[in-house]
């Protein structure tokens, strides 16, 4: 069973842990950049990120199911965001979409994505206990 840990010294937020320590044998899912797209590779949410996130979220849950992860299993999560999104809006749907979930998070802001349009980017890495 992976740890994840906040340790004294660190701040401590319900948000997110500092470590997660995963144990041998476990099986190691690696998840790309997830954008705010349809199958298709269309824009969703346009200029709403609470609508982007929650795309973006729906898109890293099947990435994370096709290896046999669920947010659950996350270990570690990168979130890029473009510069002049508010967090405080994007908050709440990633939240949400993480059901609990409290994996080690960095948050980077950035001047733009690849994909025209998008404000949020997520990538994962989750281990799953064999």
């Amino acid at each position: 069973m992976t740890q994840l840990l906040r340790p004294e010294g660190l701040v401590q937020s319900p948000a997110f842990t500092h470590v997660a320590v995963v144990p041998p044998g476990a099986t190691t899912v690696y998840v790309g950049g997830q954008n705010a797209v349809d199958a298709e590779g269309g824009l969703v949410g346009g200029t709403d990120v609470a609508a982007q996130v929650e795309r973006v979220m729906a898109n890293l849950k099947t990435a994370l199911a096709a290896g046999g992860a669920t947010v659950q299993d996350v270990v570690m999560l990168n979130i890029l965001l473009v510069a002049d999104v508010d967090l405080a809006q994007a908050y709440p749907a990633a939240a949400a979409a993480l059901a609990g979930a409290t994996p080690p998070v960095t948050v980077q802001r950035v001047a733009g994505l690849a994909v025209p349009g998008a404000l949020v980017e997520v990538s994962a890495v989750a281990a799953v206990a064999q």
